[in-house]
């Protein structure tokens, strides 16, 4: 990845702490640098996953934000040009008072290694990652949050564990291109395994502070 991508996402990266904090302090004001603090950690956290699992792939990871390109079912039903979302949390937030937190955000692409494609399909012979792939790497990420949910709410950080909760529950939802899209795709068991345990974990999140 060159140094301009990764300043790209490093740049995409915070302001979606930023964005995020913002949009779940909107009525309590007073939590706001303690929601940064979470976020960074939440997030990074995820994304990291992700890299490592990529990188033992032979992959490399990219983050972006969420864009919604499709609207229909059919081939044409399309916008001319991805709709960047990273607004969605905020316009949520204002419009519900606070009491909707979007967290789906982020969304990443896959490109395998130059490694990869010359040892195990022969020099300039590129080929794509598969369903399974993306799906692996997306519920590395979710299963990281969950750890840390349960980390932090022994460690008694519980606005931590609670949105690290939230942030895994909302990375399965199956939409346009978010991490639950492509599990979903990838493995429909994988994914319905995924909804059971976030399904027990955020009944025991909501129950958090």
């Amino acid at each position: 990845m060159e140094w301009k991508e990764r300043g790209r996402e490093i740049f995409v990266i915070i302001l979606a702490i930023v964005l995020l904090a913002v949009s779940i302090s909107f009525r309590d004001t007073t939590i706001m640098y303690a929601a940064f603090l979470s976020f960074a950690v939440i997030i990074l956290a995820n994304i990291i996953a992700k890299k490592i699992t990529a990188y033992l792939l032979e992959a490399d990871v990219k983050i972006k934000f969420w864009s919604w390109y499709q609207y229909g079912l059919k081939k044409g039903s399309h916008f001319k040009k991805p709709l960047p979302m990273a607004w969605l949390p905020l316009l949520l937030s204002l419009i519900s008072q606070g009491l909707i937190w979007w967290m789906a955000i982020l969304e990443f692409d896959v490109k395998p290694r130059t490694e990869r494609v010359s040892r195990r399909h022969g020099l300039y012979r590129f080929t794509e990652m598969t369903g399974g792939h993306l799906a692996l790497i997306a519920t590395v990420g979710i299963i990281t949050n969950l750890v840390l949910g349960v980390i932090g709410y022994v460690a008694g950080f519980e606005l931590f564990a609670k949105l690290s909760i939230f942030y895994a529950a909302w990375s399965l939802v199956p939409i346009s291109n978010l991490d639950g899209t492509k599990i979903l795709f990838g493995s429909r068991g994988l994914w319905f395994t995924m909804f059971v345990i976030l399904a027990v974990f955020l009944g025991w999140g909501l129950s958090i502070i």
